[in-house]
């Protein structure tokens, strides 16, 4: 059997309007918010690079000149801009637009507006360790919701022993919680011929079906969703440095 192998291509979501951030985001976009110092796009793509993903497009929407600008001084990964000034399409609409850009392979998707503090071993890794497209059509990294920082819902998943998610029931508190990382089949857009659509339904789908796997997240999981959670993110990276 072939060693696992990391995907290349990666879609970075930067579109969205950022409402809950304001008053932050009315001059500037999300992805641009900074914590500790570093803008929450670029956490999201230092992890991508130190996992070797080559290519990564980036959908751009609102205020999308600043991050366009900011991103122009990338190296790694490759940066690749898919224009949504017109229309925003939202998660799935982005992506389906985005897939010739994206290639035939399945590939990354990364949110934004949550990151981090690696464990011991690569959580990329591990993610792209696991995959197997026989078997699944959509994995994601999931985090306990005990231990995560900055989540203000009740979370999204349960996680069977050998691997696979099923959905939150209603009034229910889920043990994990979409990290906004996965890795997902292209494949799954061709069903859609509107041009705007959300990306969570799909994943609902493949549970329903048991094709969507769940890899537990190493480390901490840190979610950046309103102002006021900036500062508790800057503290839980101060206390991992202790």
């Amino acid at each position: 059997m072939s060693p696992p192998q990391q995907p290349k291509a990666a879609m970075v979501f930067a579109a969205g309007l950022g409402l809950r951030m304001r008053p932050l985001t009315e001059t500037l976009p999300k992805p641009l918010v900074k914590v500790a110092g570093k803008t929450l796009i670029d956490h999201c793509l230092d992890r991508l690079a130190e996992a070797g993903v080559e290519r990564a497009v980036v959908n751009i929407h609102y205020l999308a000149d600043q991050i366009e600008a900011h991103l122009k001084g990338r190296r790694r990964p490759e940066i690749i801009i898919s224009d949504e000034r017109e229309k925003l399409l939202d998660q799935g609409g982005g992506v389906k637009r985005a897939l010739p850009l994206l290639g035939e392979a399945p590939f990354l998707i990364c949110n934004t507006d949550a990151f981090w503090l690696e464990g011991p071993h690569s959580n990329l890794a591990r993610l792209a360790a696991d995959w197997n497209s026989d078997e699944m059509d959509i994995s994601l990294l999931v985090a306990p919701t005990v231990s995560a920082v900055g989540l203000d819902w009740p979370g999204d998943f349960t996680l069977s022993r050998d691997g696979w998610l099923t959905r939150r029931k209603e009034r229910e508190v889920a043990p994990y919680v979409y990290s906004g990382v996965g890795v997902i089949k292209p494949e799954l857009f061709a069903q859609h011929s509107e041009d705007a659509f959300r990306l969570a339904p799909l994943f609902f789908k493949a549970a329903e079906e048991r094709r969507l796997r769940g890899v537990r997240l190493d480390g901490v999981w840190i979610h950046v969703g309103y102002p006021e959670a900036i500062a508790d993110a800057e503290r839980a990276i101060d206390r991992s440095t202790l």
